[in-house]
């Protein structure tokens, strides 16, 4: 399902949490209240799993309660990896998604939450009803969806598929992650296409973790394969601890805002608070 604008998902979460230092909570809330003010549509800003699993977001439940969200349009989105965390995350007012990874490699998926593909879409089931009692809408990434580095098959047609499944499910946003930076454009044109035609209903995502020599062909072959919601992160910090190659992150947002102001699209991003949010992440992230 394509709108005609483009929604901006900032990923602060992915940024900070496999970041090498540790970051005081008082600096999250600071660095999220500034984001809160930059206009993005949406800002993955937590996660409730296991502390040892991400021990530098232990502290999400105190980012949220720290949160100023008087007159913000923004909306919050936290990642959970099992029913425990799906009701945690159900219980607070200020959360409107809850992300589940997804991964289409059996390997990653018991990397990520300690379950085979099997068992996690049981899970999905469940937290598809936790977050539908409390009126939370569910974001799957579909983790792998353009290759990985294990054993495992993968193809254009096998993201597709999952996909697919996903939404007969009842999964309403799907956002198709490049986990290890190694889309290329005529697969994404591929994938893109293919499920914006089989899932009219279905909101499209694109979660892209790239080298700074290709993130703009990724941008621009999903853009006109009819993708108009992106997730992001400001310096490009994050990505995915398993890549290999260290010059992979997060899409920087600057290399995004870029790519939309050059195709002329309409946005609702207040240019002195992204300069200030930007600065912040420039002192924090080093």
């Amino acid at each position: 399902m394509s709108t005609d604008r483009i929604k901006l998902i900032e990923c602060p979460r992915d940024a900070m949490q496999g970041f090498h230092h540790e970051i005081p909570t008082t600096t999250k809330i600071e660095y999220i209240n500034a984001l809160l003010k930059v206009g993005f549509d949406v800002l993955d800003c937590g996660s409730f799993v296991s502390p040892k699993a991400v021990p530098m977001l232990a502290d999400t439940e105190d980012v949220l309660n720290g949160l100023d969200l008087k007159n913000i349009d923004t909306k919050l989105l936290v990642i959970v990896a099992n029913e425990r965390g799906a009701e945690q995350a159900a219980a607070f007012k200020q959360i409107n998604y809850i992300g589940y990874p997804f991964s289409i490699s059996e390997q990653f998926q018991r990397r990520n939450t300690n379950h085979g593909i099997i068992e996690s879409i049981e899970t999905l089931k469940n937290i598809l009803n936790i977050s539908s009692s409390e009126n939370k809408e569910v974001v799957v990434y579909l983790s792998m969806g353009f290759g990985n580095p294990y054993s495992d098959e993968w193809s254009t047609k096998l993201a597709i598929d999952w996909c697919i499944r996903l939404a007969a499910l009842g999964v309403k946003t799907i956002s198709l992650s490049d986990t290890i930076g190694v889309a290329n454009a005529e697969d994404i044109t591929t994938i893109f296409l293919a499920c914006q035609k089989q899932l009219p209903d279905v909101e499209l995502g694109a979660h892209f973790h790239t080298r700074p020599d290709n993130y703009l062909q990724n941008i621009a072959a999903a853009y006109k394969a009819g993708c108009r919601r992106f997730d992001s992160a400001m310096r490009g910090y994050g990505g995915c601890p398993f890549a290999s190659d260290k010059l992979t992150g997060n899409l920087p947002t600057e290399a995004l805002l870029s790519y939309i102001r050059h195709i002329g699209e309409p946005m609702q991003i207040k240019t002195s608070e992204f300069d200030i949010a930007y600065l912040m992440a420039g002192r924090i992230f080093i």
